[in-house]
């Protein structure tokens, strides 16, 4: 149901205690130890104690995804619902259990329970909603809420059968609105609405300088914060700034206080495999590896690790047993996995020009990048993929390098090649007409950027249709 835009003042009356409070910064520091020691001194019923508590297990499983804590911890949670059922109603109790429940299906659909996900989904949905409701001023309720229905809004057309099946209906417009009046004002949970907003800024709304300008903030007033270390590594990588990135993971925290955060080796490798650096590149993945403990991101490694292996020039059977590790069994959920798995089944070698553009290009290496392009000619041998790809890392350099009139150029040079070759279904030309259709916003020809948005759609089973699709229909809600 709709919800409208809060108006009256926020609800402080209602908080975590004094050492509670404490218990979550350290919580949001990554140091779920610290934060369980203080939580032992507080009333274990607490709404706020059952809270955090709840947080730090969650967050613990969401970093590991480490199968063997599944169970306990969704037992843990049932627990505490039926705690809070118990307890007297008011809005810290109220937006417990809709938190609780919205960590247990966030756990659920992250380990294939999809059903019970989806339900407990659906559940979360509805508390939080009548959180918000009966405490229109309590702003962590806006937090959840702005999370869920930008999330459920923004959901490609493939899962709108399941939403119409639960009942459920997301607004990207309520989203942002509740997120931002989250963010906005103090609480106990501003800093975690706060990034959780620059996130969707900086995914669907090219917002990465707002987003890298609150993570660096962050991160400078609390040196201590690993989480905000992560943020400040991984939106610098996003927006291309390799050492920046790389520096910024050299200065991490450490220490035995902190969960073990094993996909920074894996954003470690990624960083240095753009530059060229193949040997350590290989140590980072190889420690990510042996750290984590979740299916995710494996196949994605071992692609990444056939690269810097080939890239390097190490033996072919070293290459080719990396290039084998791609195909162990591991899900096939997250776009990287079905990325490499591609690569693997396709077995088409890959052309080592284009390969060290794109991941120069990554890196924000940008001249060097063009450098190796300009030097690449396609010939009628050349393969379909290769054809493509050439003017579209064209185009990504040039954007790169503020042209935006080269880019386009580019851009448009792919969509014509891959309508002439039949559109294989690659991610370039998709790719190529959502970038045109930011290109065409920023530049304030809005019917154009609609009908760009509206292409990138159309294509069909490419690497990234998911990704893809969902900036699409975020930007032209924007319209």
């Amino acid at each position: 149901m709709p919800q409208r835009v809060l108006t009256a003042q926020p609800d402080t009356g209602q908080v975590l205690s004094p050492t509670a409070r404490r218990a979550y910064t350290e919580l949001l520091k990554l140091k779920a130890g610290t934060c369980r020691q203080l939580l032992a001194s507080e009333p274990a019923n607490a709404p706020g104690t059952l809270l955090v508590a709840d947080c730090a297990d969650f967050l613990e499983l969401l970093i590991s995804l480490d199968i063997s804590r599944y169970d306990a911890t969704v037992a843990a949670q049932d627990a505490r619902l039926a705690t809070l059922d118990k307890a007297p109603a008011g809005a810290l109790r109220d937006y417990a259990r809709a938190e609780i429940r919205l960590h247990q299906a966030a756990a659920q659909l992250a380990f294939h329970h999809e059903v019970r996900g989806a339900w407990n989904l659906r559940q979360a949905m509805l508390l939080t909603q009548a959180v918000a409701q009966r405490y229109p001023g309590f702003l962590p309720a806006r937090k959840t809420l702005g999370l869920c229905q930008f999330g459920i809004g923004s959901l490609p057309e493939g899962y709108h059968w399941l939403l119409r099946l639960l009942g459920l209906r997301g607004s990207i417009d309520e989203g942002l609105a509740n997120l931002s009046l989250a963010a906005g004002q103090p609480h106990d949970f501003q800093a975690e609405s706060q990034i959780i907003l620059a996130l969707v800024r900086e995914s669907y709304y090219k917002k990465g300088d707002e987003s890298l300008a609150l993570a660096g903030r962050l991160a400078r007033e609390q040196p201590d914060n690993l989480l905000y270390n992560y943020l400040v590594v991984s939106l610098n990588k996003r927006q291309h700034h390799g050492e920046e990135a790389l520096a910024a993971y050299r200065a991490r925290p450490t220490g035995p206080a902190y969960l073990p955060l094993a996909f920074l080796h894996h954003l470690a490798a990624d960083l240095l495999l753009y530059k060229g650096d193949y040997a350590p590149s290989i140590a980072e993945n190889q420690q990510f590896l042996r750290e984590f403990r979740g299916d995710y991101y494996r196949k994605d490694a071992a692609f990444k690790l056939y690269l810097a292996a080939w890239l390097g020039g190490d033996p072919a059977a070293t290459t080719e047993r990396y290039r084998q590790q791609i195909n162990l069994a591991g899900p096939l959920t997250i776009e990287e996995d079905i990325y490499a798995q591609r690569f693997y089944h396709d077995a088409q070698l890959l052309n080592p020009s284009l390969t060290r553009a794109r991941l120069l290009t990554d890196g924000g290496y940008y001249t060097q990048a063009m450098g190796i392009l300009q030097k690449f000619r396609a010939t009628p041998a050349t393969p379909v993929r290769d054809q493509l790809e050439a003017p579209y890392r064209r185009a990504r350099v040039w954007q790169g390098l503020a042209r935006p009139d080269s880019a386009r150029a580019d851009y448009l040079r792919t969509l014509r090649l891959s309508a002439a070759l039949g559109d294989p279904p690659y991610y370039f030309a998709p790719q190529a007409a959502l970038q045109l259709g930011y290109l065409a916003l920023a530049a304030g020809q809005r019917a154009a950027a609609k009908n760009y948005f509206e292409r990138a759609t159309t294509y069909q089973k490419h690497e990234y249709k998911n990704s893809t699709d969902q900036k699409a229909k975020v930007a032209l809600r924007g319209l």
